[in-house]
């Protein structure tokens, strides 16, 4: 009988717990090897990082090209599985560069962490009296790192919020200067609690950081010129109303607003990725803040200048980090971080915010021009070649002719597939 409860698994060997996958899944031998194979990178390594490891899952890394942020060239390493993304943010970029670029701001480094208490008597007196005590709080917390106090960062305020007539929740804001900060801010969390417990009464249940960020935006914006637009039939002047209309589409509407934010978590999520950073937090927090005024918006935005000129901005929460965590240890997302350049947080987000931007600029484009699935399936057009079985010069032969053809479906390249195979018998 198999099971999934394997005692200790956690305990045994990479060599015995891929055995007893071997043995559950019925494995083969070139399952087996495929497993084994973690490429350039130290299985010791993966194994310190996550529970209970066998392998790794590669994901493609490709380059962006022609990005120009801050006055800095920058190529930029995405980590992403689907067609088209890179090349639609190098050709948005391409076309930034014209008006200069990109440029991204960011604020300071804070981090929310959240303590949660129940059962309070008198959440308004019991508020007044944290606050009272805000200085001692934050003492307590800045012991909880040392190191992060020497450098100027830790705790810099206390905020707290009456949720219900019995409920209360206290924030603790803090500076974590060029790391994401989560261990060190529920940690601090943890530090104050009892003592928030003693000073308002209650009982302490949550202590945890908040994903949503609000206190560590990035803005970027860039200038789209009209003269370099005209494409489908369409003037310049027209794809900037027909881009600025799209906007507005998104903005009144969150079922298309969910596919227009999706598109810029495409460029987001894959740089966040390449650096070893959470994309989970960044893609909580991102969709949480375009819900933050109470309904779902748009992340980016888009107007005219005083030419015609389209021009484009974004705004979101960016708890990323260039030191700590994977971004430590992973040996690719550290050479992603120098082929990056980016030495602080706040580099790190102006990149990722002017890949955001430019991947929905992109995408805005192709959607109020040609449509979207031209360029995708064309560059999809590999993929599908690959699927049929081709290797080698096949691929290329496939992918030219279900495109020229307007046929890019799995049935068409395995005919041309069998068509070569026939040719070369």
């Amino acid at each position: 009988m198999k099971t999934s409860n394997i005692n200790k698994f956690y305990e045994l060997s990479r060599e015995d717990r891929i055995k007893a996958l071997q043995e559950f899944a019925d494995l083969n031998g070139e399952d087996i090897a495929l497993l084994k194979n973690t490429g350039a990178i130290d299985f010791n390594i993966i194994d310190h990082m996550i529970e209970n490891a066998v392998s790794v899952f590669p994901l493609p890394l490709g380059i962006a090209t022609n990005f120009l942020i801050n006055g800095k060239d920058k190529l930029i390493p995405m980590a992403i599985e689907e067609t088209s993304v890179v090349a639609a943010a190098s050709h948005a970029a391409k076309i930034a560069r014209e008006k200069g670029g990109f440029r991204a701001v960011s604020g300071p480094q804070h981090m929310i962490g959240q303590i949660q208490l129940t059962n309070v008597l008198s959440p308004n007196n019991a508020k007044i009296k944290i606050y009272e005590h805000k200085e001692d709080l934050i003492k307590i917390a800045a012991e909880k790192d040392q190191l992060l106090k020497k450098l100027g960062g830790g705790p810099v305020d206390i905020d707290v919020r009456i949720l219900d007539k019995n409920m209360l929740v206290v924030h603790i804001i803090v500076n974590t200067l060029d790391a994401m900060g989560a261990n060190t801010v529920n940690t601090m969390a943890e530090a104050i609690a009892p003592v928030i417990s003693d000073i308002a009464g209650g009982k302490i249940n949550l202590k945890i950081i908040s994903n949503l960020a609000v206190y560590r935006l990035v803005r970027a914006y860039a200038t789209f010129s009209k003269d370099k637009l005209p494409r489908g039939g369409y003037s310049g002047e027209e794809v900037v109303d027909r881009i600025i209309d799209a906007y507005k589409f998104a903005y009144a509407d969150p079922f298309r607003c969910a596919t227009h934010n999706k598109g810029i978590m495409n460029g987001i999520s894959a740089v966040v990725i390449a650096t070893g950073n959470d994309f989970r937090a960044i893609e909580a927090g991102a969709h949480a803040y375009a819900s933050y005024t109470g309904s779902y918006k748009p992340l980016t935005s888009y107007e005219k200048d005083g030419e015609g000129n389209l021009v484009g901005s974004i705004e979101l929460p960016m708890a990323v980090g260039v030191v700590g965590g994977a971004v430590s240890v992973h040996p690719v997302a550290k050479l992603c971080k120098k082929i990056l350049d980016v030495k602080t947080a706040a580099e790190l987000q102006g990149v990722i915010a002017s890949v955001g931007l430019a991947q929905n600029f992109a995408a805005l484009y192709a959607l109020t021009t040609e449509g979207i699935q031209k360029g995708h399936m064309r560059l999809h057009a590999r993929n599908i070649a690959v699927s049929v079985g081709a290797i080698g010069d096949e691929i290329d032969i496939i992918a030219k002719r279900i495109t020229s053809e307007n046929n890019i479906t799995m049935p068409r390249a395995k005919e041309i597939l069998e068509e070569l195979h026939k040719k070369r018998d």
